[in-house]
């Protein structure tokens, strides 16, 4: 079985996908999301549960640094819980503080224009927050 990893956003979800063996997290593709219009990307990520097979969903929560949920933790919690009831399968929560400096980091290190960045900085802090979670179990 695989986890899912996302990065829930207001415009776009960045979305990743563990190995079989749940050792390294891959960035898959970026959903967009309208929150004004009530289109989440549920459809998109029940396709990729399905089609991967995928048993755990890791949401991260961005919290504030001092530990604290503001309202954007609070959204990412919310959108966690509609999938969990969607899906019935295990979402759980992973803080996710500083996680798209990292994929930013990792981006800028490669050598990545800031347009191209652009469009996948969300996939990669997905990437991030999944591999995050992947190393907590080994």
């Amino acid at each position: 079985m695989r986890i899912l990893g996302l990065d829930v956003g207001t415009k776009t979800v960045g979305v990743a996908l563990s190995d079989e063996m749940g050792w390294t997290a891959q960035g898959i593709e970026t959903v967009r999301i309208n929150e004004e219009r009530n289109k989440f990307g549920f459809e998109r990520i029940q396709e990729l549960v399905k089609q991967y097979n995928v048993d755990t969903i890791v949401v991260g929560l961005p919290k504030n640094m001092n530990g604290t949920i503001g309202p954007r933790g609070e959204a990412c919690q919310q959108y966690a819980e509609q999938l969990r009831e969607l899906l019935g399968i295990e979402v759980m929560m992973w803080d996710e503080r500083l996680s798209t400096m990292a994929a930013e980091r990792l981006l800028i290190s490669a050598d990545v224009s800031r347009k191209k960045r652009k469009q996948v900085i969300d996939k990669m802090a997905a990437v991030v927050i999944l591999q995050g979670y992947l190393d907590s179990k080994q």
